[in-house]
C-alpha cells in the first residue's frame, strides 16, 4: 500500500529510476521517425554538438561527469572561485573602459560612471588612442583615487604613464597601500598585436616597486585577448595565457623576485562571449591551470589568479548593433558565473567607434541588473554542480593545457610568436570557424539572420587605436566581417544608384507552399544587402515574366513546395530567362531543372553565393 503525503505532493522516490540504456533507447525511437536509424552510443552522438578545440557538447549529462578536481570556492585549484564566499560580499568589481583623448570628455565620462554603478576604470593613456600622460591629472580630478581601483593601457609609453600616476597618488594623500589596479604592463601583448619584440624590462622595473610599495597594486597583464581577436577558440586563449604568464614568471623571477611575488604581480585578462557556458567554463578551467602552474613554479600557495572578464569585440557587429546589448547580457552572465574578478562590458556601439553616453550607461547598468536585480552575485559558484559545465570546463582545461605544451616545446610564447606558429595556429582556427559563418551553421543575429537591409545606420565619433599602422602582429576579426564586406557594397550601390540591388522573388502557388523559403530568401540575400522583391504574391509562367520586368531586377530566386517545383519550376524558371533574368536561383535542395542555375538551401555557403549575385550584377 502506498501512502500519499499530506500536501497530496507524490515524491520523486515513487518514481522508477530509468537507466541510460533506457534513455538511449526513447532516443532510438525518436530519431527513427525522423528517418535515422542509430542505435545505442551512436543515437547519443547523433544529438551531440561539435565546438572548436575537439570539444563535443552531449544531450546528457550524469554524475559520472564530475570532474575529480573541482574543490570548493576559495580553495586550490580554485575552479569554483578565488575566494570562499565568491561575489557574494559586494559582486564583481564593474570595470568601464575608456579611450578618450581630451582629459576635459574623459572627466566628465569618468565621474558619470563612478557616479552611477561603476568600480573601476580602465584608462588608455599615451599614445595617439589615450589621454594624454599630462592630462591625466586633469581627467581624474574629483576622482577619490584610494576608492576606485585604475587600470591602465599604455602601450606606447608605460614608464611615462606610471610614473604620473603614482605622482598623482603622492600628491593626493593615497597611502601606498590604498592604491588598488594595475599598471597594465603587457610585453607579450604588445608584440602580439605589433610584431615588436618583448621589452621585459619595464615590466620588471614596476613589478619590483609594486611589490615593495605597492601591495593593492598589480603591474603586468596578462592579455588573452589579442589572441581571441585574432579568431583564436577558447582553448588556444587559454593555452596562450598561460603561456604568457609562465614567460612572465621566468622574466621577474631571473629578475629576484620570488614565484609568489611574481604571480601576485599578475592579473588575467580574458574575453567573454554569448556563448555563456563556455565563458562559465573558461574562466574556471583558467583559475585551475593556473593554479598547476604555480604548484609546478613552487609555489602552491601563491593564491588563486585574478581575472579580469571583458566582452568580446569580436562578436559585436556593426549592423543592427543594438543587437550587441543581448550578446553582451550573455557574456557578462558567464563572466560573473564564472567567478571573474572585474568584469569590462563594451558598449553595444563599440564597433562604429567612441560610444554615447547611452551607450556607456546600458554597458554599466548590465552588470547592476545581474548582479542588484537578478541577484546573480548572491550565490556562490552558481554553475557548481551542473555536470555539463563540470565536464566542459575539465574538457576545455585539457585542450587548453596540451596547447600550452605544445607552446613551451616550441621554446616559449616568445619564440612561438616569432616563428609564426601561433599565426598559423589561429588563422587555421579562424577559417574553420570563417566557413561555419559563411554557411550560417553560426547566425549572426542582425547580419546573416533576420537582417534589415533598410535599417538607418548607427553613426559615431571614430575611436582612435593604439595599433592602427602597426609594422605587424597579429590581425584583428570579427564574426560579421565576410557579411559586412557584402553590406558595404550594397551601401555603394545604393550612394551611386539611389536603390539598392534587388533579388525579383517568384514564389509559386498559395501562400501556405510558399511563405517559409519566400522567408527563407528574403533573409538570404538580405544579409548581402540585396533587397528582395516579393509582388506579386504569386507567379506562374505566364505572369512571371512581367513581373519581373516591374521588379527592376535582373536574378530571380523560385520558392515553393516539392510538389509544386516539379509541376512548374521549368516553365516557371524558363519564362524568367526568355525574360532576361541573368540568374535563377531555387530555393531548396539541389535538383535537376532546367533553367536553374543555382540552389540556395540551409547550410550553402551564403557569402559565395551572395558575392557572386553582386559580382554579376556588377556592383563593385
Amino acid at each position: 500500500m502506498t501512502v500519499q503525503p499530506a500536501d497530496g505532493l507524490s515524491p520523486a522516490a515513487a518514481f522508477p529510476d530509468p537507466s541510460h540504456d533506457q534513455w538511449q533507447s526513447l532516443v532510438e525511437g525518436v530519431l527513427r521517425k525522423s528517418g535515422k536509424e542509430v542505435a545505442g552510443s551512436a543515437a547519443e552522438e547523433a544529438l551531440s554538438t561539435t565546438l572548436e578545440d575537439g570539444l563535443t557538447t552531449r544531450p546528457l549529462y550524469t554524475a559520472s561527469d564530475e570532474s575529480p578536481a573541482t574543490g570548493f570556492p576559495g580553495f586550490a585549484p580554485f575552479t569554483r572561485g578565488s575566494r570562499p564566499e565568491g561575489n557574494a560580499a559586494g559582486g564583481w568589481d564593474v570595470r568601464q573602459r575608456h579611450a578618450l583623448t581630451d582629459p576635459a570628455r574623459l572627466n566628465e565620462a569618468l565621474l558619470g560612471d563612478l557616479e552611477n554603478g561603476v568600480t573601476s576604470l580602465w584608462l588608455t593613456v599615451g599614445g595617439p588612442a589615450g589621454v594624454p600622460v599630462d592630462g591625466l591629472a586633469r581627467a581624474l580630478e574629483g576622482v577619490y583615487l584610494d576608492l576606485a581601483p585604475l587600470a591602465l593601457d599604455a602601450p606606447a609609453d608605460l614608464d611615462a604613464a606610471a610614473t604620473e600616476l603614482l605622482r598623482l597618488y603622492e600628491e593626493r594623500g593615497v597611502a601606498g597601500s590604498q592604491a588598488r589596479g594595475t599598471l597594465g604592463a603587457d610585453p607579450l601583448g604588445h608584440e602580439a598585436r605589433t610584431g615588436v619584440e618583448a621589452d621585459f624590462a619595464p615590466a620588471v622595473r614596476w613589478a619590483q616597486r609594486c611589490d615593495a610599495e605597492y601591495p593593492g597594486l598589480r603591474a603586468i597583464s596578462v592579455d588573452g585577448l589579442p589572441y581571441h581577436e585574432a579568431g583564436g577558440s577558447a582553448g588556444e586563449e587559454l593555452g596562450l595565457s598561460l603561456a604568457t604568464g609562465v614567460a612572465c614568471l621566468r622574466a621577474l623571477t631571473a629578475a629576484g623576485m620570488s614565484v609568489e611575488a611574481a604571480c601576485g604581480q599578475l592579473e588575467f585578462r580574458y574575453a567573454a562571449t554569448a556563448d555563456q557556458f563556455l565563458t562559465i567554463a573558461k574562466l574556471r578551467a583558467a583559475r585551475r591551470l593556473w593554479a598547476r602552474v604555480a604548484e609546478a613554479s613552487g609555489a602552491p600557495a601563491a593564491g588563486a589568479q585574478r581575472q579580469h572578464a571583458v566582452t568580446s569585440p569580436v562578436m559585436m557587429t556593426r549592423r543592427d548593433p543594438w543587437v550587441n546589448m543581448l550578446r553582451t547580457t550573455l557574456a557578462t552572465l558567464g563572466a560573473g558565473v564564472g567567478g571573474a574578478d572585474s568584469v569590462t562590458v563594451l558598449p553595444f556601439d563599440h564597433a562604429l567607434g567612441l560610444p554615447d553616453a547611452f551607450a556607456r550607461r546600458i554597458a554599466r547598468n548590465t552588470s547592476t541588473i545581474l548582479m542588484e536585480e537578478s541577484h546573480l552575485a548572491r550565490v556562490i559558484d552558481p554553475a557548481g554542480g551542473s555536470w555539463y559545465v563540470e565536464r566542459l570546463t575539465d574538457e576545455l582545461a585539457v585542450a587548453a593545457w596540451a596547447f600550452f605544451q605544445e607552446i613551451e616545446r616550441a621554446g616559449g610564447l616568445p619564440a612561438a610568436l616569432r616563428s609564426g606558429m601561433v599565426a598559423e595556429r589561429l588563422a587555421a582556427t579562424w577559417a574553420a570557424r570563417s566557413a561555419k559563418l559563411a554557411r550560417r551553421k553560426e547566425p549572426i543575429t542582425g547580419v546573416s539572420e533576420f537582417p534589415m537591409p533598410g535599417e538607418r545606420p548607427v553613426e559615431r565619433e571614430p575611436a582612435p587605436d593604439a595599433y592602427a599602422g602597426a609594422p605587424g602582429g597579429l590581425p584583428r576579426v570579427r564574426r560579421d566581417e565576410a557579411f559586412e564586406a557584402l553590406r558595404a557594397r550594397s551601401d555603394a550601390h545604393l550612394a551611386a544608384t539611389g536603390s539598392r540591388p534587388k533579388v525579383f522573388v517568384a514564389a509559386l502557388g498559395p501562400a501556405a507552399a510558399h511563405t517559409t523559403r519566400v522567408s527563407f530568401a528574403v533573409n538570404l540575400f538580405g544579409a548581402g544587402g540585396i533587397e528582395a522583391v516579393h509582388d506579386p504574391v504569386s507567379v506562374d509562367a505566364d505572369t512571371a515574366a512581367g513581373a519581373l520586368a516591374a521588379s527592376g531586377a535582373s536574378v530571380a530566386v523560385l520558392c515553393s513546395s516539392d510538389a509544386l517545383y516539379a509541376e512548374q519550376a521549368e516553365q516557371v524558371a524558363g519564362a524568367l530567362k526568355s525574360a532576361g533574368a541573368s540568374r535563377v536561383f531555387l530555393a531548396g535542395r539541389p535538383g535537376e531543372y532546367a533553367d536553374v542555375d543555382a540552389y540556395v538551401f540551409a547550410g550553402c555557403d551564403a557569402v559565395a553565393v551572395l558575392t557572386s549575385v553582386l559580382d554579376r550584377m556588377g556592383v563593385a
